[in-house]
């Protein structure tokens, strides 16, 4: 009866362990759906940052301004910005995009430059601190849904940084979103802006959906933004170069807004699948239990009655 009572025990502890589970997955599903609620809100910015930047890049050529953000140096030391997260039970996720920041640390390194690591959330800081790496500046508990202020703090350390020529270039590391069971770790170079990369370009939204009780992804391509069309007699009450030095440190800001938005997004969904899986082994584990229960029992009542009868036959 003991061994019965330890299994029932077992049991009670899985099944409530897969409600947990349960919860912490419909509570990540939700928190993706805010996650792209605020993408859909930040994009008419963003758009329209865009749109100005292609219309002044019409009316002069990006490469012969003189702006301290599109000024190539000869690199010497680099920064890396490594997002991560705060929190754990998210599957590979925090595991992923580490690796990817040493490995290109060690690129780095064996090209003879220097680095020095710029940590967003509290996994990769713990990590990198205990391995007496170079750490810049660290950015923990932060939102779970990334916002605009949060942002702004990063690309301040970074404009810091790189206009005092402390670091000649700035790269991210972070997670890009794929799917709800997929995302890759890349490295984007932030600092110093390529022109190039200013062009308008197709674009992809994922919104979490619901369908026959299962969450699914629903992407919907978006093509890209025209140029905003300025007249040429137009007059600018500012050069068109300083209105650029204005506008480019918010376009940093909305890349790395937007950088924060598909890691926020990896990481809930990495959680959610991390949780379905945890539920769905805890079903099968209650499962099995209950057969074990069950067979058990079966052979405490069949040993019981062998008892009886056996007393039975002895008395007669």
């Amino acid at each position: 009866m003991a061994n019965l009572k330890a299994i029932r025990d077992r049991i009670n502890s899985v099944k409530n362990t897969r409600k947990i589970t349960e919860a912490m997955r419909l509570v990540a599903a939700a928190k993706v759906r805010r996650a792209q609620e605020q993408v859909i809100a930040t994009r008419p910015f963003a758009d329209r940052l865009a749109q100005v930047l292609y219309g002044l890049q019409s009316r002069l050529k990006f490469e012969e301004a003189d702006l301290p953000l599109l000024k190539q140096r000869d690199v010497q030391r680099v920064a890396i910005l490594v997002i991560s997260g705060d929190r754990g039970l998210c599957g590979g996720y925090n595991t992923n995009v580490i690796r990817r920041a040493e490995l290109r640390a060690k690129e780095i390194a064996s090209e003879g430059l220097d680095y020095r690591y710029i940590l967003v959330g509290r996994k990769a800081n713990q990590y990198f601190k205990r391995r007496e790496q170079p750490i810049e500046a660290s950015f923990i508990g932060m939102e779970q849904i990334p916002t605009a202020d949060e942002a702004s703090r990063i690309a301040d350390e970074l404009l810091s940084l790189f206009l005092s020529e402390e670091v000649d270039r700035v790269e991210l590391v972070y997670t890009r979103f794929v799917s709800l069971v997929s995302s890759r770790p890349v490295v984007q170079t932030l600092l110093p802006l390529d022109p190039q990369g200013l062009e308008a370009s197709d674009d992809e939204i994922f919104r979490l959906t619901t369908r026959g009780g299962a969450f699914e992804v629903e992407r919907e391509k978006l093509p890209a933004q025209a140029p905003a069309s300025f007249p040429q007699d137009m007059l600018f009450e500012q050069d068109p170069v300083q209105i650029l030095d204005a506008l480019l440190p918010l376009y940093l800001n909305n890349q790395i807004l937007r950088s924060l938005q598909e890691s926020a997004a990896s990481e809930l969904a990495a959680r959610m699948t991390a949780m379905n899986n945890a539920s769905d082994n805890a079903k099968e584990l209650a499962k099995t239990l209950n057969l074990t229960y069950n067979k058990a029992r079966q052979a405490a009542i069949t040993q019981e009655i062998l008892e009886v009868v056996s007393g039975a036959n002895a008395l007669g």
